[in-house]
């Protein structure tokens, strides 16, 4: 809009961006054209998915009560956890907890706890990183000192061991020493059985004297393949010969095998072996050729396959013929030297070779290994003994810590015991059992690493099993396995004590669990008691026969354990003050300390027990610790609740009542009860079956009263807050991109820490949650509405401006934040219900009670925050009205001078302009788009109510119309500040203000007009003509209007006789437009009311006055009264527009009739005639006299 003397509104129907140019020292105001402006409240600044963080300066405000209950205590708890692991473990390991369990991963306990626990003792630890199992046993039986053992424990005399081994390695088989080894391997038994050089020698000769050992070479013939074919038919019938080559008459033939290239045969021999060291076994592979006829030779050409398959057969055919022979054919053969053969055996694939054939004739697999005939029992003694000896003599030598050695012998004694178990012929059966005894009997001394013994155990299942071994080698299994279960149990026990992330510490348990679950597959002799009571004590059986229930024993033992460990930490962390505080502090720890361990347990031990042995360790666990916990942490809580005081709040929202300062207890009343909420989620992933009956499931009832009391804290310290961040809000947008200021987001960061703790929370009963949400959404919603109370009063008196001339209001940056901030909180609301999980709520409650009760309570909650919404909209309402009636003297101010001063020359209006310029553009920059558009609906509003007053007053005063004109003219420059063209007459009111001031101001002529042309409307819009009909004809042609008034019908009678004299005069509106044209008559008719006219008249107007807008032919009938003056009967009038127009060529006659309704004026509440009456003037006073005639006579 540009003023220059009068003033024009610009615009195309969109909201316009408000600016301000200066030009040839002129103010000018555009509204140009500009899109639809963005929605102020961002999706990325919006409350849904914005984590806002409040000012550190209002968290001081109250020691940062709500970061302690919300986010903060949870990013606490998870940084706590992760250091007590690795204060507890060294260092946690990868990988969390078995997802099949559903537990929380989370553990955390403090430093001072895991120390007073106890858990970093580890007595017994192995050096290097090793993590043995602990040391102290149940009852395991006692040894004597290791020179003791030597002498004593063989029972018998340990020089003819000695000498035994000597006389072995002076006659060894196999590949495995050579002669420059012998000497070391006798020097390395002389070490280990400790003897001096003198007895040493005399053994040696001993040795030396006796006759070389009975050896045998023990032979598996197990299958050969790609067999040359040596029949006709492709195929051979292959049989094998085995001889030694100081023996060769002696041969050992297999069984043949028909028409195979690919034999399968597995038949053993023992050939008997005079000098292991110089023989060599020869082996052949030859066809059998079976005694047949030339007749049935022939036969055979069916079978026959290929040119070189017929010449065979032809060449069998005529050496039968010829000389009756049948001779097997030699496929191929091998020869291996004995002193190739390891004393251990080994198995081979051969290459079967052929004289005069340089291409190899097939391959054979054989498996060869040395044997001795020796009683086996003296040889199972010799083996055990030696193995124990040996044993020894390696963890004395190599100083091998306790579970590290893991049955790797040094080489020499790993020599020396092959070869006594190949010339002792003793089977893998007697050599797992030898280990099994003496490493078990070594074992209890200095402990060996239990993955040696899962192995060895392996190796005995199936021998034991199918009675292979029995009797006294049974028994001899028997009495070991008693001697290792104690250890192997108290592994389990003492669990605890080593650092459950080390790999080793994993896999010796992983072992210990693989003994006992090997063991269960056994079945041990009647009567045999595994699990004697004097050696367990804490072990709880009733039955009366012998105890040899492994499952029921480790079942125990993991339970007994876990209790062990659960009195040593209460022994430990006993508490001596009796405030409700310590007592929360004293079972937070105990309760952290029971959940790492369970968190231990899932994640490294219990698959182990699972997997391996069906145990479930974290189970069992569970269901000791639940009683325990139940036990020791509800009187606590009950009692601490029972301590908080409720809150009662008066009408300013100030504590009548109660204490405010809950840090003390409420937030470890919350802290424990996060820690129990994931105690719980944890039973439920690990017990999902048991879980209903744990005591722990309504744990969350405990703290029942304490959650409600909290809730009337935060909605203080919430209080508190909101007022301390208005005190600091500057009003300054917290960022470029918004619209809004600090104590917007302070208000929502305290909503969004409300909105944690109740996730944490987590409350499980459906009814306490809808208690607990419905007090949460009204807090939420006394804390909006006491916000916009707060913003309010914060911005009142701001932008009143005082000097000598005048005093103003100024919209401010400031009012526009106020009312952005209340605004932004509001919009904030409905969101903040949704992510409570009010609808998941309502659902359950229609699942738990009924769908109608459900229903009852989403209307009560949809209520509450309706009327909190509304309550906050209206604050906002409550701001803008504010800023528009501040505004309001100003307009009024303008709309009167403006009347008053428009077309003249003063500076006045631009000043007013300029306002008005500069406080809308303020506004539209400053508000968003919707309280924007809502103050701009309160500006309507006001200005309707100042044009109103205006118009009255001055319609009293009778001002002149000029005054109306310029007021009306005033106000469409009003109206183009705020709205564009389609959207100025939208409001009633301002449309009837419009009305008014156009009509006054009007001049008199110009109202005079406006009469007869509604007038014409009323006559237009008649149905029956009361006053008669008039019928004319009418023609504009060229400069005349020629009209013919033809008659009328049914006149109203005006005489006392039923009669009238009428006449008919013709007028042409607006009068002063046609001052120069004789207003034409016709004659009168007597006594009639149906006068019968037929006359036509020519009137001669200029084109000027044919081409007046609005023209109109007056038609005023009237009964002639030759005593009085003459009376009104009826008008009626007719638009030039709706006269044709014709050339001279057409004449009056030819046109249609029109009838026109006669008619009076019936009431005087027009409001054009109002409008007159307030003019002083002659025309109008004469005007308005005529018209009351009019109406009077009707």
């Amino acid at each position: 809009m540009k003023r220059d003397g009068s003033c024009r509104q610009r615009g195309d129907g969109a909201m316009g961006v408000w600016s301000r140019t200066r030009k040839e020292g002129r103010l000018q105001l555009r509204l140009g054209a500009h899109p639809a402006i963005r929605k102020v409240l961002m999706p990325l600044l919006r409350w849904r998915g914005r984590r806002v963080a409040p000012s550190r300066r209002i968290q001081e405000l109250d020691g940062g009560f709500f970061e302690k209950f919300g986010s903060l205590l949870k990013e606490q708890a998870d940084q706590e956890a992760a250091a007590d692991e690795r204060a507890l473990h060294g260092g946690s390991g990868d990988g969390g907890a078995d997802a099949g369990h559903g537990a929380d991963v989370e553990a955390g306990e403090d430093d001072a706890a895991a120390a007073a626990a106890g858990e970093g003792d580890g007595d017994g630890e192995a050096e290097e990183g090793a993590q043995p199992p602990p040391t102290d046993s149940d009852s395991e039986p006692e040894e004597t000192d290791k020179q003791q053992f030597i002498s004593d424990a063989m029972g018998w005399n340990i020089e003819e061991l000695y000498s035994e081994i000597l006389y072995e390695l002076l006659h060894t088989v196999g590949s495995d020493v050579t002669s420059d080894e012998r000497d070391a391997l006798l020097s390395y038994l002389q070490e280990a059985f400790k003897l001096d050089n003198e007895r040493h020698s005399n053994l040696l000769e001993r040795a030396q004297s006796k006759e070389a050992p009975n050896i045998l070479l023990n032979v598996e013939v197990i299958e050969a393949k790609d067999l040359a074919p040596k029949d006709a038919n492709g195929l051979c019938d292959p049989f094998c010969t085995l001889y030694l080559n100081s023996a060769n008459t002696a041969r050992y033939n297999t069984s043949v095998k028909s028409e195979t290239l690919s034999p399968v045969w597995e038949e053993h021999f023992s050939l008997p072996v005079e000098n292991p060291s110089e023989d060599i076994l020869f082996v052949e592979v030859w066809d059998f050729d079976p005694a047949e006829t030339v007749r049935e030779k022939m036969m055979k050409f069916g079978e026959v396959k290929g040119v070189k398959g017929l010449r065979k057969l032809m060449k069998e055919i005529a050496v039968t013929a010829s000389t009756g022979k049948h001779d097997n054919e030699l496929v191929g053969s091998v020869q291996i030297p004995l002193r190739n053969i390891p004393s251990s055996g080994q198995m081979y694939w051969c290459s079967l070779e052929r004289k005069n054939k340089g291409k190899k004739q097939g391959d054979i697999k054989i498996k060869l290994s040395f044997g001795a005939e020796k009683n086996p029992m003296v040889a199972l003694q010799e083996h055990r003994h030696l193995l124990r000896l040996l044993l020894l003599h390696d963890l004395e030598e190599a100083k091998t810590q306790p579970y590290q050695w893991n049955g790797a012998f040094q080489e020499k004694a790993e020599t020396i015991l092959t070869q006594h178990v190949v010339q002792c012929g003793l089977s893998p059966a007697d050599v797992a059992l030898a280990q099994w005894s003496e490493f078990i009997t070594v074992h209890i001394d200095h402990h060996l690493n239990f993955r040696l013994f899962a192995v060895v155990l392996e190796k005995l299942l199936k021998p034991i099993q199918g009675e292979i071994i029995s009797g006294d080698n049974a028994k001899l299994f028997w009495d070991s396995t008693k001697k290792l279960l104690p250890s192997c149990l108290n592994a389990v026990r003492k669990i605890r004590k080593l650092t459950p992330s080390d790999k080793n510490t994993l896999n010796q348990l992983s072992s210990v669990i693989s003994i006992l679950s090997l063991l269960k597959e056994l079945q041990p002799p009647e009567g045999f008691e595994l699990f004697p009571q004097s050696v367990y004590g804490w072990l709880n059986y009733d039955g009366d026969e012998p105890n040899c229930d492994i499952q029921e024993t480790l079942r125990q033992a993991v339970t007994q354990g876990a209790t062990d460990w659960y009195n040593h930490i209460m022994d430990n962390n006993k508490v001596n003050d009796s405030e409700e505080e310590a007592q929360l502090n004293h079972v937070i720890k105990i309760v952290q300390l029971v959940r790492t361990d369970l968190q231990r347990a899932i994640e490294y031990h219990d698959k182990i027990f699972q997997q391996t042995i069906h145990l479930p360790y974290a189970k069992t666990l569970y269901k000791l610790y639940e009683s325990k916990v139940s036990e020791l942490v509800g009187p606590v809580i009950k009692n601490a609740c029972m301590c908080l005081k409720p809150l009662k709040f008066g009408d300013n929202m100030e504590v009548v009542e109660g204490d405010t300062d809950p840090l003390s207890m409420g937030t470890k009343l919350f802290e424990l009860y996060l820690i129990l909420q994931r105690f719980c989620v944890m039973g439920i992933g690990l017990c999902p079956a048991d879980a209903d009956d744990f005591e722990i499931k309504n744990f969350h009832l405990w703290f029942h009263r304490g959650v409600a009391q909290w809730l009337d804290i935060a909605l203080y310290k919430a209080l508190q807050r909101i007022n301390k961040a208005v005190e600091l809000d500057k009003l300054e947008p917290v960022d470029s991109t918004v619209k809004y200021s600090s104590s917007a987001v302070d208000t929502l960061a305290i909503f969004y820490q409300i909105k944690i703790f109740w996730k944490q929370l987590n409350w499980p009963d459906v009814e306490g949650s809808y208690t607990f949400v419905a007090k949460i959404i009204d807090d939420i919603c006394k804390c909006s509405v006491y916000y916009a109370d707060k913003m309010g009063k914060k911005v009142e008196g701001l932008g009143e401006i005082r000097n000598v001339y005048e005093t103003k209001f100024e919209v401010t940056n400031e009012w526009c934040l106020a009312i952005n901030n209340i605004d932004y909180v509001r919009q904030s609301i409905v969101p903040f219900v949704s992510e409570l999980g009010m609808e998941e709520i309502i659902t359950s409650l229609a699942n738990f009670r009924s769908q109608t009760e459900a229903e009852h309570c989403r209307e009560t909650l949809q209520l509450v925050i309706d009327n909190d919404v509304e309550t906050v909209r209206n604050k906002i309402l409550e701001l803008l009205e504010t800023v528009a009636e501040k505004m309001t003297p100003s307009i009024h101010r303008f709309l009167l001078e403006g009347a008053e001063l428009l077309h003249q020359d003063s500076n006045t209006l631009d000043r007013l302009m300029k306002y008005l310029d500069d406080n809308l553009i303020t506004l539209h920059s400053q508000l968003n788009e919707d309280n924007f558009d809502r103050i701009l609906a309160i500006m309507w509003e006001n200005v309707s109510h100042i044009m109103l007053d205006i118009v009255e007053n001055n319609l009293e005063k009778r001002r002149p119309p000029s005054f109306f004109a310029n007021l009306h003219e005033t106000l469409n420059i009003l109206i183009g500040f705020f709205r564009q063209g389609a959207e100025r007459n939208t409001s009633p009111v301002l449309q009837q203000i419009d009305s008014m001031l156009k009509l006054h101001g009007m001049e008199t002529s110009e109202l005079i007009h406006h009469y007869h042309l509604e007038r014409l409307e009323e006559q237009n819009a008649m149905e029956t003509p009361h006053f008669g009909l008039l019928t004319i004809r009418a023609q504009f042609v060229e400069d005349l209007l020629r009209v013919e008034i033809m008659n009328a019908r049914n006149l109203r009678p005006m005489d006392s006789n039923g009669s009238c004299d009428p006449y008919v005069k013709i007028h042409l509106l607006p009068e002063e437009k046609f001052g120069n044209v004789t207003k034409p008559r016709t004659k009168t008719h007597k006594k009639t009311v149906f006068p019968l006219y037929d006359e036509t008249f020519t009137i001669n107007l200029t084109p000027e006055q044919q081409g007046i807008k609005n023209g109109i032919v007056h038609f005023v009938v009237k009964d002639q009264d030759f005593i009085g003056a003459n009376q009104f009967i009826g008008e009626a009038y007719i638009a030039f527009a709706d006269v044709p127009r014709t050339d001279m060529t057409k004449g009056l006659e030819e046109l249609e009739q029109i009838h026109l309704k006669l008619s009076r004026p019936t009431r005087f509440e027009s409001r054009v005639l109002r409008a007159l009456e307030n003019r002083q003037e002659k025309l109008a006073k004469d005007f308005i006299k005529k018209q009351k005639a009019k109406i009077i006579d009707n």
